[in-house]
């Protein structure tokens, strides 16, 4: 069964010196965060076999040091769908992948990561920076996404895994 992880991007660093929106680069708490996710998904998986990202700086920064992390060097894939768009952008987005990349993560912004998610799953949610939420998608996959065809199966945040002593969490 097909499976999404939803990654929003660390926290940003607004005091940095960036000429446009898209070049903010992340605060150390973000990146520090990234890495926290990388070593949870490495500890706990799924491990995925392609990750899209937003072509946003601090979502391509979250990215690497999540894959860093996690001493993952799978495919990537910067798509412009992910930054400034909507949920039904990226859906259009998903629906082109494959039957041969069975779990994927897209690293991205809200408030299009909780939109998505809600529409998904129908389950509102809460999705603070670096927070990471795994969907599993209906027997129809990728080509089928639509309201209602995918299950919310966990949210988490870095503050939480590093809280609880939860795999990743305490390194």
């Amino acid at each position: 069964m097909p499976c999404l992880l939803v990654l929003r991007h660390g926290k940003s660093d607004w005091d940095a010196d960036f000429a446009t929106d898209a070049d903010r680069p992340l605060a150390t708490r973000g990146r520090r965060a990234a890495a926290t996710i990388g070593r949870h998904l490495a500890a706990t998986g799924p491990v995925p076999d392609l990750a899209l990202t937003s072509p946003a700086r601090r979502a391509r920064d979250t990215l690497t040091l999540t894959a860093d992390a996690m001493g993952w060097g799978g495919p990537t894939r910067i798509v412009d769908a992910l930054y400034g768009r909507g949920p039904a952008a990226v859906l259009d987005e998903l629906r082109t992948l494959g039957p041969g990349e069975e779990t994927v993560m897209i690293v991205g912004h809200e408030p299009t990561w909780s939109s998505l998610i809600g529409l998904l799953s129908g389950v509102h949610v809460r999705f603070p920076t670096a927070a990471l939420a795994l969907l599993d998608l209906a027997d129809g996959g990728w080509v089928d996404m639509a309201a209602d065809s995918a299950e919310l199966v966990w949210l988490v945040t870095p503050r939480e895994l590093e809280s609880s002593g939860a795999p990743g969490g305490g390194d």
